[in-house]
């Protein structure tokens, strides 16, 4: 039985889901929330993070109270379940993949000057120490790929792949995931083959652990070569 057509989500769903990514978030939390962390702190990468774990808060209750429990499903329904241990070899080799591309890319993004620089980025890179590493690095490989891989893969990619199929299911998913990146503009072709990947993985497995542990792995090399650089 194909475990992706047993959902009972509806377009409601999706439009509420939606509007969290594309209004709320970006206007209350990126928006307000932020500037007003920023100007308590005034350090950009301790507003940032605090602003990533609210924004991972908000987006994990509200996958909970709009997908899971009116149809009272658990969380495996997005896709937080084992997966086959015989995956561990293409996690290997995606993760790979995906770094020696995203190398391509972003090398071609910065020849053509196309770029913005993440603001917790250049200030991790402006006032380093290992605290505040430590706090780039759990921000980037453990709080964000853990609720985006719920929302981006366990809830859309599912929920555009029962509706209209797995090609259509991977490119709205992954277009969706990387316009919610801007204005990193050098970084959203990346997002979007990211996207793919991940999804792909959740395809093959039914879980979204797999992407998770490649979306982490991915952004910690990124943060520790961002100190080093």
């Amino acid at each position: 039985m194909d475990n992706f057509l047993v959902t009972k989500w509806t377009f409601k769903d999706l439009i509420i889901l939606l509007v969290l990514v594309f209004l709320v978030v970006p206007l209350t939390i990126e928006g307000y929330l932020q500037n007003l962390l920023n100007d308590l702190f005034q350090h950009e990468l301790y507003a940032g993070t605090l602003t990533g774990v609210v924004m991972a808060v908000l987006c994990t209750i509200s996958i909970y109270v709009t997908a899971l429990k009116p149809y009272q499903y658990g969380w495996e329904e997005v896709g937080l379940q084992p997966f086959r241990k015989q995956y561990w070899k293409s996690i290997i080799n995606w993760t790979l993949c995906l770094i020696v591309m995203s190398v391509a890319i972003v090398i071609i993004m910065d020849y053509i000057n196309m770029g913005t620089d993440n603001a917790k980025t250049r200030s991790l890179k402006q006032d380093l120490n290992w605290i505040n590493f430590l706090i780039g690095f759990v921000s980037a490989a453990i709080i964000s790929p853990l609720y985006e891989e719920i929302l981006y893969r366990g809830f859309l990619y599912k929920w555009f792949r029962i509706k209209w199929g797995v090609v259509p299911g991977l490119c709205l998913s992954s277009i969706i995931f990387t316009l919610v990146h801007i204005p990193t503009y050098n970084t959203l072709p990346v997002n979007f083959v990211s996207g793919l990947i991940f999804a792909w993985t959740y395809e093959k497995t039914n879980s979204i652990i797999p992407a998770i542990i490649i979306h982490g792995t991915f952004n910690g090399i990124a943060v520790i070569l961002t100190v080093i650089a």
